[in-house]
């Protein structure tokens, strides 16, 4: 049987009958960077093709299926999306730094101003500190630097380039890895800066097991996800050494999280020190020792005082109660705005939307935010449906491949990869195990958010106690959870069933109709009602409860749904909305390249020191 080439979406140049021609990628070509590339070779006289780009090959010359097993297997593995590899083993390739000298020694010039900052020649040759000239986008030209080198088991793979002038980059492409990450695999305790400067002080009083984040005061570690269960799980005490100041104290809070605060310990450098390496040039070695010996532990319940959160009152009294994250829908970001170690309740009747809500809110505020998401969602089985319509509200289209194109196809499935997580115990849905399990996450994956959909989905470990008193007893478990792990915690409930009105129409729900208990209402601090009006084919989304007022207030924000991409759509005035057909992830993906190349305009702030006047490079 032969088809033509136009069932497979390859459109042939008009009046080409024979030879070989290269025209779009109908898998690839959406989502390349280089829209005039023409990837797909095509054998007109063998009717076949191949993609030079994405490797998708195939031939108009198709036999009848084979419908049994063996069939089916080798049929699948002729698809261009078969990988036979499982997606989680995939690793970005990332590029190497050109080679160079690393061992070489500082000009004396250099070696003189890390000498004032209380640095030795003997640090910064254990360390591989070198200097140079290197391009500096900034300056759009060459530049002397300094540059710290960073090595994975031997193996340079990435530099940081630093002007006098405090402009900086790292290498293109290249692995983004902890400074001197060699120095604390097997030891039991580290130090974790924000800066190299930093971690050559602590390097320089003789604490070798120091590491460094290689981007600054940036609470997005994402990049530690390779090295958590190798480098830190060992790790019985963890200093945490950020600077003073707003960013240094979300670096810190982010750090905490990760690694459980219950082993770390908050170096504190006294009044007038931002950073580690300022108190060694203003008190010295033993001075800076003993900041790390008297680190305090942290405090994980039991009574505070003002000083111990002090930093965050100082925060709040300078810049005052800030709004949370938002999902980008004006309509409802003016009534509900989401912050971590908060319970969101979202209840609605069968039918209302009420998961499809829920998943906008996570595609959202993972594409504006980069949250990663953890789902124990048993509706929702089995896990690929699930994924499917995620994949859906990310690219905009419909998930099949009529619409959804091989490469857009592969790009979004990395992307869920590594940003959203299934909890699906295999016969064991009570709530200490769901909760175990995301906790795993919230280590090893940086999850901020847990979704439970829904709640009457848990195992039932009432043994008798009052149904009232059990539901507030696991409220409020979940509510601990968020706080300790600051995460966001979304429950799920259902209603019991809703009467109808004199008109014979369903009406929304509130909190207090949920099923079992005045609670849900009571204890949470989002209450989300999710309704679909069925007569003006619109959702209703009511937000019934905002515990604290900087985050929002009672209201409804009214959508369309689109049956299309699962996506909702604000509605206003009855003027029928404009839907959003565009790929997220590809328009996020051009808006940070966007962005990086205007970052590389300007100095980046936070990162090391301030530069001073004899600052030799």
């Amino acid at each position: 049987m032969t088809k033509d080439y136009s069932d497979f979406g390859i459109q042939i140049p008009f009046g080409k009958r024979s030879g070989k021609v290269k025209t779009y990628c109908p898998q690839c070509h959406e989502t390349r960077r280089d829209k005039r590339d023409k990837s797909l070779s095509v054998d007109l006289d063998k009717g076949v093709w191949n993609c030079h780009y994405c490797g998708w090959g195939g031939t108009i010359h198709v036999s009848d299926f084979d419908d049994s097993p063996e069939g089916k297997r080798k049929w699948m593995e002729q698809q261009p999306w078969y990988n036979p590899h499982r997606l989680r083993k995939q690793k970005p390739v990332y590029k190497k730094p050109e080679h160079r000298q690393v061992n070489g020694s500082l000009s004396d010039k250099a070696l003189a101003w890390f000498k004032g900052r209380g640095i030795s020649k003997e640090t910064l040759e254990a360390c591989k500190v070198t200097d140079g000239m290197e391009w500096m986008p900034q300056k759009n030209g060459q530049a002397n630097t300094v540059q710290f080198n960073y090595f994975l088991n031997g193996e340079l793979i990435n530099t940081k380039f630093r002007t006098g002038d405090k402009c900086f980059k790292l290498c293109s492409g290249a692995q983004l890895i902890p400074y001197n990450i060699d120095c604390i695999k097997g030891q039991k305790e580290c130090i974790i800066t924000e800066g190299e400067m930093d971690a050559l002080s602590f390097y320089e009083i003789g604490y070798h097991n120091v590491v460094s984040v290689p981007n600054g005061a940036n609470a997005n570690l994402e990049y530690l996800d390779d090295f958590i269960e190798d480098y830190f799980d060992d790790k019985e005490t963890i200093y945490i050494a950020s600077d003073t100041d707003t960013k240094g104290t979300e670096l810190r809070d982010e750090l905490l999280r990760r690694f459980g605060a219950e082993r770390c310990r908050v170096l504190e450098y006294g009044e007038g020190c931002k950073d580690a390496n300022e108190h060694l040039q203003k008190f010295g070695r033993e001075s800076l020792k003993q900041v790390i010996t008297s680190a305090p532990e942290i405090k994980l319940e039991g009574v505070f005082t003002v000083s111990d959160f002090e930093e965050s009152l100082d925060t709040l009294f300078e810049h005052g109660m800030q709004k949370g994250v938002t999902i980008g829908h004006e309509n409802f970001d003016r009534l509900c705005s989401f912050e971590t170690k908060r319970l969101c309740t979202v209840t609605g009747i069968p039918g209302s939307g009420k998961s499809e809500f829920i998943d906008e809110i996570a595609e959202r505020l993972n594409m504006r935010y980069g949250w990663r998401f953890a789902y124990f969602s048993p509706e929702n089985a089995p896990l690929a449906y699930h994924a499917s319509k995620l994949i859906e509200k990310f690219t905009g289209k419909k998930f099949d491949k009529q619409h959804l194109t091989f490469g857009e196809y592969k790009q979004v499935k990395q992307h869920l990869e590594t940003n959203f997580f299934f909890i699906s115990p295999k016969d064991d849905y009570r709530l200490d195990t769901i909760l175990e399990k995301a906790k795993f996450l919230v280590r090893r994956k940086g999850i901020k958010a847990l979704v439970i959909d829904p709640y009457n989905r848990l195992e039932d470990e009432s043994d008798g106690m009052n149904e009232t008193k059990y539901i507030s007893r696991q409220l409020d478990r979940l509510t601990n959870f968020a706080q300790q792990n600051d995460v966001l915690v979304i429950l799920m409930a259902h209603p019991t069933k809703q009467t109808k009105n004199k008109d014979g129409v369903i009406e929304a729900p509130t909190l207090y109709d949920i099923s079992g208990s005045a609670h849900f209402y009571n204890k949470t601090d989002f209450g989300i009602v999710v309704h679909r009006n069925r007569v003006e084919n619109t959702v209703e989304v009511h937000v019934q409860k905002v515990k604290f007022r900087h985050l929002g207030e009672v209201g409804t924000a009214l959508f369309k749904y689109n049956l299309n991409n699962g996506r909702y759509v604000p509605y206003t005035n009855g003027i029928e909305p404009v839907w959003d057909n565009t790929n997220h992830i590809i328009e996020d993906y051009k808006q940070k390249e966007k962005d990086a190349m205007e970052a590389a305009q300007f100095d980046w702030d936070n990162i090391l020191e301030q530069p001073t006047e004899d600052c030799p490079f």
